[in-house]
């Protein structure tokens, strides 16, 4: 089976800047030694997070930028992440993320190291059966 369809969580790294018009080095270093962190941190995270580059994730005003993604839960962007000082911090935050139902945390529940790095928490997409119209008869 795939890797990236079984995980049922996504870590992805801005790996292309707008601002020069090419692939972002230090993106693209990042998503590499983020992908050796979380292998190495285990295989129930390993297995459990598929890691992906993107072109652009429009946080460009604070690079690197690194979101976490997973079906119902809340989706989080990272800016301003340092490849070697915020590896350990984005590893531990992907183990809180993975060990909460609805991925919401607290920033004092966060790795110090990403205090005041969060530029978004959007809710999880979740359609509910209650909130859907009932067809007209």
């Amino acid at each position: 089976m795939d890797k990236a369809k079984a995980a049922a969580h996504r870590i992805t790294v801005c790996t292309n800047c707008r601002h020069v018009g090419r692939p972002c080095r230090p993106g693209l270093d990042l998503l590499k030694h983020l992908q050796v962190a979380i292998s190495q941190a285990g295989r129930v995270l390993s297995d459990d997070f598929s890691l992906e580059g993107s072109v652009c994730m429009a946080g460009c005003e604070r690079p690197c930028t690194v979101a976490f993604q997973a079906t119902a839960k809340a989706t989080y962007l990272f800016g301003d992440i340092e490849d070697a000082a915020d590896i350990g911090a984005l590893v531990s935050f992907a183990r809180l993320y993975q060990d909460r139902p609805d991925g919401l945390t607290r920033e004092s529940e966060r790795p110090r190291a990403l205090g005041g790095k969060t530029l978004a928490r959007i809710p999880a997409a979740i359609v509910s059966a209650e909130y859907q119209l009932s067809p007209l008869q």
